[in-house]
């Protein structure tokens, strides 16, 4: 297949090339649910309150971080707080979807609710608009239907497990997403502030309740800024 040029001379991608990628990090990241739902149920959450943090926050780092402080006996609204904060992310990356995409004003509430670590970095490594519409769309769809099945198996499914810390499942949703993180990590900068974060968040873990470590590491960000700031 030849690609089209676009009127600012961009070569367009194939739909079938931007629908592999799409559908392939969909699938992969969608199946974690399922790892998820056996999470939550092993913190002592619901099948349904499972499936509704599956269904109205569907930011997988943000709902496994939730249910891990929980089951560590963190208290719920420090674990809440902990979980709005690293989904807070998606707000950035809302800002620049919104130009990249620049979806009808009709259906910006439902393309906001599947603005992700996925779908962002697919739509973000098309070469134009309209592949980076397919792409985001492609991988919304389909991670939004598999996350949220597989997170109803996975919670229907924990009592077969038995025990369900002994699996380490919890450690699967955190891989992906350091999977896809870790292309990313492309300056110094980056590097570093993934660095810092990864040193303040595991380092805190045993001094500080649950749910606390993740907003510490937060700071990662603005304090290499900072370092940066003064050096130059």
């Amino acid at each position: 297949m030849v690609r089209q040029e676009t009127p600012e001379g961009v070569a367009e991608r194939p739909r079938r090339a931007v629908l592999r990628d799409a559908l392939g990090v969909g699938v992969a990241v969608g199946l974690s649910g399922f790892a998820f739902g056996v999470t939550a149920a092993g913190a002592g959450i619901s099948v349904l309150q499972a499936c509704a943090l599956s269904l109205l926050v569907f930011t997988g780092a943000s709902q496994f971080a939730l249910v891990g402080a929980l089951a560590a006996g963190g208290n719920p609204f420090t674990a809440a707080a902990g979980a709005f904060f690293l989904g807070t992310r998606n707000a950035f990356y809302g800002l620049r979807l919104s130009q990249l995409l620049a979806v009808p004003k009709a259906v910006r509430p439902l393309a906001a609710h599947w603005v992700i670590d996925e779908t962002t970095a697919v739509a973000l490594a098309q070469p134009d608009r309209r592949s980076a519409r397919l792409g985001f769309t492609a991988t919304g769809l389909s991670l939004y239907v598999l996350w949220n099945l597989t997170t109803l198996l996975g919670a229907l499914g924990a009592e077969a497990l038995g025990d369900t810390s002994a699996w380490g499942l919890d450690a699967a949703g955190p891989a992906v997403f350091l999977a896809l993180l870790a292309p990313m990590l492309k300056t110094a900068t980056e590097r570093a502030v993934a660095a810092l974060a990864l040193i303040l968040g595991l380092g805190l873990l045993p001094v500080l309740p649950a749910g606390l470590p993740v907003l510490v590491a937060a700071l990662a960000a603005p304090a290499i800024l900072w370092l940066k700031g003064r050096r130059s």
